[in-house]
């Protein structure tokens, strides 16, 4: 097989400002990021203009893959409507490719029926907005039981339906082990995010993003075959990195461990 192509979230190492965060992505060989907009004191939230985002990028040699995340998007509203153009339009002006879409996360929404009808109405309404920015939509169901979108299989079904080259799925393996759905979509997908869990305490419907470390041997998510059968059924894009845990984010040397993590995953491939 081929070397990975790895990417890295701005959540591997969130108390980094942009240009650091850049050079850490850098040193690694790493030449895909994803900016985020939920980082106090960092690019987006600390109004960095895009046209310096992007100016930084095209310095260090980077691609921005996507900005992480419109929030709540299957809540479709005139407040969400302005968030997403918003965002969409940074993504447009700082050379980000796509635009992260994270559902409800509260427990509401998630009656059949409901669902995927808010599911079809975001959708619908995003469509033109991000047709016109030539911006993708990157749909990520996320495994918690509470989550207003758990299924692969329901948000590739409406994607299929509404999004024609518009929409992509997100496979993120912490998501997908915990949604418990063996379905993939390797074709459909535009992006897969990688984080593991090792602690053995913890039972898999408690998983929380805090767990969500740096994946090696001792990864209970099965990132490594995860990987092997996205790829085997055509998967060629990136594989990003993006660990929640406290643990990563204080890290004194990032950089030593995402390349340990790195190698692991490129032997297991």
């Amino acid at each position: 097989m081929t070397a990975l192509a790895f990417a890295l979230n701005h959540m591997t190492a969130p108390n980094l400002p942009l240009d650091a965060f850049f050079e850490l992505a850098k040193s690694l060989g790493v030449s895909a990021v994803e900016i985020r907009n939920d980082l106090a004191g960092n690019a987006i939230l600390d109004g960095s203009k895009p046209e310096a985002v992007k100016a930084l990028a095209e310095r260090h040699g980077l691609k921005i893959i996507s900005i992480n995340a419109l929030q709540r998007f299957n809540e479709w509203n005139a407040a969400r409507e302005a968030e997403a153009r918003e965002l969409i339009a940074y993504a447009h002006e700082s050379g980000a490719e796509a635009l992260v879409l994270v559902p409800v996360n509260d427990g509401s929404g998630r009656a059949d029926g409901e669902r995927q009808a808010n599911l079809r109405a975001a959708l619908s309404a995003l469509k033109p907005l991000l047709d016109r920015a030539g911006i993708v939509g990157l749909v990520e169901p996320l495994g918690f039981e509470i989550c207003s979108l758990r299924s692969k299989t329901e948000a590739a079904e409406a994607i299929r339906e509404i999004g024609g080259s518009t929409f992509r799925l997100v496979h993120d393996t912490f998501h997908h082990h915990l949604a418990g759905e063996d379905a993939f979509f390797p074709g459909l997908t535009g992006l897969v995010h990688i984080s593991g869990v090792t602690d053995d305490a913890v039972a898999v419907a408690d998983m929380r993003d805090p767990h969500r470390e740096l994946v090696d041997a001792a990864d209970r998510l099965d990132n490594a075959g995860q990987i092997r059968r996205l790829r085997a059924e055509g998967y060629a894009g990136p594989f990003s990195f993006e660990p929640f845990a406290p643990s990563v984010h204080d890290l004194s040397d990032p950089a030593k461990a995402i390349r340990e993590s790195m190698t692991y995953l490129q032997a297991q491939a």
